[in-house]
């Protein structure tokens, strides 16, 4: 599992927000080795950290190769713009 916790800038729109949330939906259906997203955010803390981001990789070589994805990068375009920070676990059993 891929998890990542998002703060966003102070200047973030709503639209941007959505847009890069989104734009991990899109991406899952074009990176190889995704086998499930979960977006729904119920509760993060610390309080400056409002979305988490959750991605299950069929095993460690597809989780390591989708940074390099065409697909990740563009999404990327949309999600760097309007992200403060963010701060990634990745787990696995």
């Amino acid at each position: 599992l891929h998890i990542i916790t998002v703060q966003w800038k102070s200047t973030a729109t709503a639209d941007q927000k959505t847009a890069a949330i989104d734009g991990v939906k899109k991406m899952a259906g074009e990176v190889p080795g995704i086998k499930n997203v979960w977006l729904k955010t119920l509760k993060v803390q610390p309080s400056e950290y409002s979305n988490v981001i959750v991605m299950e990789f069929e095993d460690e070589a597809a989780f390591k190769a989708y940074t390099a994805n065409p697909a990740h990068k563009d999404w990327e375009k949309s999600y760097l713009p309007a992200r403060e920070e963010s701060r990634t676990h990745d787990v696995t059993n």
